[in-house]
């Protein structure tokens, strides 16, 4: 089975296909609407072969797909038809779960992605549980997306921006029982030196979370249901 995996950002729109190497991707922003996210993906892949999707939203995703408008984009994806869309079988999951998926390398693990705000998401024997952490309060009444995104890193600068992002991690680390804690996003490559228990993810941890979704749906069916992948909504 090949997989075309789509990974939605507030700057880009990023797809790379089964068999293949090179990621292509254009400019999003608030104009994208998800036909004409759709239009372009299927333009710029018509050359590569693929047999289902795997798409990462910027947003709460639902057993139906989107449940919310993202923030960074145009309206129009809770509930648009990205099956009929594409012509092909796809799975929705928030971006930051594709991202954990694709990081995850066994136990108790808890993904924090740092980019606009604060993705976050839990896996634990490869069921995966979609987090809003960002919304939780900072002791200063700022909320943690406040303080570990984009906005507390250019307010605060980059030294105390660190230091928060160690403070907050250890504690969450803890809170959540977590074996250890995997940074994604893009600003994770600024979190130097990284936490105790803490690891940077690749920038092709979407793209892997992606493949990964559809590993179960593989023939023949090796191995037990246990070892599938189940997304929580």
């Amino acid at each position: 089975m090949n997989v075309l995996v789509v990974d939605i950002g507030g700057s880009h729109v990023k797809m790379l296909a089964s068999g293949h190497t090179e990621s292509r991707q254009f400019d999003s922003g608030k104009d994208l609407t998800p036909r004409a996210m759709v239009d372009r993906v299927r333009e710029m892949t018509a050359d590569w072969r693929y047999d289902v999707v795997s798409l990462g939203y910027p947003g709460k995703v639902g057993p139906n797909g989107p449940e919310e408008e993202p923030g960074n984009l145009a309206h129009g994806w809770v509930g648009f038809d990205f099956g009929k869309a594409f012509g092909k079988p796809v799975r929705v999951v928030n971006d930051a779960a594709m991202q954990a998926i694709g990081g995850y390398t066994g136990g108790r693990m808890l993904f924090l992605g740092l980019g606009t705000g604060l993705g976050s998401a839990l896996v634990a024997e490869r069921v995966v549980v979609p987090l809003e952490l960002g919304n939780l309060p900072y002791k200063t009444g700022e909320l943690l997306s406040d303080r570990l995104g984009k906005r507390g890193l250019e307010k605060y600068g980059k030294a105390e921006w660190v230091r928060m992002v160690g403070e907050v991690t250890g504690v969450l680390r803890v809170a959540m029982m977590a074996d250890y804690v995997v940074l994604g996003g893009g600003n994770a490559a600024e979190v130097d030196p990284l936490p105790e228990g803490v690891r940077r993810g690749g920038n092709a941890d979407a793209f892997t979370g992606g493949f990964r979704l559809w590993e179960d749906d593989v023939e023949p069916h090796d191995r037990p249901p246990s070892t599938a992948w189940r997304v929580v909504p």
